[in-house]
């Protein structure tokens, strides 16, 4: 175990050697809220402030490379399985950002040995450049229900829209995360609002019965305007900042992306991404799916 931690702390310094690192995943309860597309923007919106950003991408299909038009032919899976060297299946998508297909690997995360931990950690040694911010941009549909990226990240943001089913999906999800893994805080951001008022009522439901039944506690992480805009740069493949920065949606995105570098660090982040991953392949390995989907 010992030698095992050490590859590990050589692999993560060499992969990330900021030490403001940032570990964000966003999570939602229900399809249709527009994860993927507020991640992608966010990570374009970071870039254009000068971050190098890594999205973690956990979905097969739908995926963030998609959105930039890119194609991700292979998966990290790969890398583990020593078919592809990571150069080949990480995706530079858009300047300052990174796409890491791991769809395969997160799913059999727990079934890792200790072999493949070791691959898995000095591959990422090897991806050169290091990253200011890690967006996760997790499954809806992780066998385990819920990913062990959003336990063990330094932020869970959950994605929900202005409707019934999005807001009792939303909720469900934080009670289940609450109540089998104990994580006590995550950050709500609303999608697809028609006004501000719209969203902050959103938020302030769901704080509210958090916090009535001690599930958790809740901070408002801000919302994205509904905006034919950022449809017309989804289909042009472009994020919407680059093609329509004056637009509501592009300076939501950017005024999203100044607020997460300004979250105060948690008393957790003092290990950076070491701590995380050791806290990931941990976590990974007590993930029970009988008490995530109770």
């Amino acid at each position: 175990m010992a030698e095992l931690r050490g590859d590990q702390a050589a692999g993560l310094r060499r992969l990330f050697s900021r030490p403001s690192l940032r570990v964000v995943t966003f999570a939602a309860g229900s399809i249709g809220v527009g994860k993927s597309v507020l991640v992608a923007n966010l990570a374009a919106s970071l870039a254009r402030q000068g971050k190098d950003v890594l999205v973690v991408d956990e979905n097969t299909d739908d995926n963030i490379a998609a959105y930039f038009g890119a194609l991700a032919r292979y998966d990290l899976q790969q890398v583990i399985d020593r078919e592809k060297s990571l150069s080949e299946v990480i995706l530079p998508v858009a300047p300052g950002v990174r796409v890491l297909p791991a769809a395969r690997v997160i799913k059999q995360l727990a079934r890792l040995s200790a072999a493949e931990q070791r691959i898995l950690l000095e591959s990422l040694g090897q991806i050169g450049r290091p990253a200011d911010v890690v967006l996760v941009d997790s499954s809806l549909d992780h066998p385990l229900g819920f990913s062990p990226l959003g336990l063990a990240a330094h932020e869970a943001v959950i994605v929900v829209s202005p409707n019934g089913a999005s807001i009792t999906e939303a909720y469900a999800l934080i009670k289940k995360v609450s109540l089998a893994y104990s994580r006590k805080h995550f950050r709500i951001l609303v999608n697809k609002a028609r006004a501000a008022g719209e969203a902050r009522a959103v938020y302030d439901n769901l704080a509210e019965v958090a916090h009535s039944r001690r599930l958790a506690c809740l901070d408002y992480a801000g919302y994205v305007p509904i905006d034919e805009r950022l449809r017309q740069a989804s289909r042009l493949c472009q994020p919407v900042a680059g093609l329509f920065p004056d637009s509501p949606s592009a300076e939501a995105y950017q005024g999203l992306a100044s607020s997460l570098l300004n979250w105060p660090a948690a008393e957790t982040d003092v290990g950076g991404l070491e701590h995380f991953v050791q806290q990931l392949l941990h976590l990974s390995q007590r993930i029970d799916p009988t008490a995530i989907y109770a």
